[in-house]
């Protein structure tokens, strides 16, 4: 599985921006898409993730009620829709693939086994 990631860019505090993670090669229904995000100096974080059968998410909690994931079966691309976008979430957002993943692991970056590439998000204040 190969992951292309796009969409980032620099937006003032408050603005929106919409990422989109390509996948191509062979997803399945346990496929779980992650997107995680990594600051300078910091460690990588996890952002949200949705099960690709299904389209159930889950969001880390700084996230929740401002990000969206969503997905496009036909396009096997996923997206996430960042609204009131604060300086602290200038970082390089990824995404990733893994199988098989639940609710209490999908949340851990080294459960899964593809990475796109990253795309960088600059929110100025």
């Amino acid at each position: 599985v190969q992951l292309q990631a796009s969409g980032g860019g620099l937006v003032q505090a408050g603005g929106s921006l919409r990422l989109s993670c390509a996948a191509s090669g062979r997803t399945g229904s346990s496929t779980v898409m992650g997107w995680f995000r990594q600051a300078e100096g910091k460690e990588r974080e996890f952002v949200g993730a949705i099960k690709w059968s299904g389209g159930s998410t889950r969001y880390a909690d700084y996230v929740k009620d401002r990000f969206t994931i969503s997905k496009d079966v036909a396009k096997k691309t996923v997206y996430l829709q960042m609204n009131s976008l604060r300086a602290e979430d200038t970082a390089v957002y990824y995404c990733a693939a893994g199988s098989g993943l639940i609710s209490s692991t999908m949340v851990r970056s080294d459960v899964y086994d593809y990475w796109g590439q990253g795309t960088q998000v600059t929110v100025s204040s």
